[in-house]
């Protein structure tokens, strides 16, 4: 398929562009304009990779199958990436942090190489994934969790900086690097809020109950409990700075539990 291939070449793309803004943060000089040239690059990768997407949806109806792309774990991780990837550029924008984006690369890269190993065939969908409810679903999902991730990344900077002098003077002030901590969750957390809230309404279409206690809805509560504790810790109690930072790691490792931790649980979502 045209969009496997599309896939893989996004990959290798994505891998040189964190090449590229990692010899644009140890050359100093050459920096600006090297991370110009990445910056284009990372835009137009992103563009290719929603070809990609879109494409094989259009592939999906030729078959005579006709379903979103996102209904596997395969498609699941095409989707992640997209969002994380798209997070990162709005997050550039955004706050003007480079480095930002040289250390989430890892994470694009690292979850579209993954998919190498999947089974990429495009199958009918089982009934209980027939539901307009799916695109709703998954879509808030994950682009809450690209929100954590980049929350995720700021974190790990504001830890790293706060602990070595000789890195905090190349990296962002630990007052944007809190910020970006701060306000990626307050855009995923809304996001994971309204994936809950779908995926009940889905529950109830398909299984015929708003909640289970499944394995990966269990999760997600949990996550969203986490979460919910952070922001409760910054707008109640003033937290700010490490304290912060570790929430927002402690959030993104319930993220990956909840999306890949919990398909080795029995459960309704075990097809993921």
């Amino acid at each position: 398929m045209i969009s496997t291939d599309l896939n893989t070449y996004v990959t290798f793309g994505y891998l040189s562009c964190g090449v590229g803004y990692l010899i644009a943060y140890m050359t100093g000089a050459l920096a600006s304009s090297v991370r110009k040239w990445m910056l284009a690059f990372l835009i137009l990768l992103w563009c290719v990779h929603t070809s990609a997407i879109g494409l094989r949806w259009i592939e999906s109806y030729q078959m005579g199958i006709g379903h979103a792309p996102l209904s596997n774990l395969y498609e699941s991780l095409i989707f992640f990436a997209w969002s994380m990837a798209l997070a990162l550029i709005v997050a550039r924008f955004r706050f003007g942090a480079d480095v930002l984006v040289l250390l989430g690369l890892p994470l694009v890269v690292f979850t579209m190489a993954y998919t190498f190993l999947l089974d990429h065939s495009i199958k009918p969908l089982i009934p209980a994934l027939q539901s307009n409810w799916l695109v709703a679903h998954v879509i808030a999902c994950f682009l809450g969790y690209a929100g954590f991730a980049v929350s995720f990344v700021a974190a790990l900077l504001l830890l790293v900086s706060r602990a070595s002098t000789g890195l905090e003077k190349r990296l962002p002030s630990h007052h944007l690097l809190d910020e970006i901590v701060y306000r990626s969750v307050l855009v995923g957390f809304p996001m994971l809020t309204v994936g809950i809230v779908t995926g009940a309404a889905w529950a109830d279409y398909a299984w015929g109950s708003y909640w289970s206690w499944d394995p990966k809805e269990t999760w997600s509560l949990v996550t969203w409990l986490v979460y919910s504790a952070f922001l409760h810790a910054r707008l109640a109690r003033g937290w700010t700075g490490r304290r912060m930072a570790l929430l927002s790691v402690l959030g993104f490792a319930a993220v990956l539990f909840t999306y890949f931790g919990v398909n080795y649980l029995p459960g309704l979502h075990s097809y993921f």
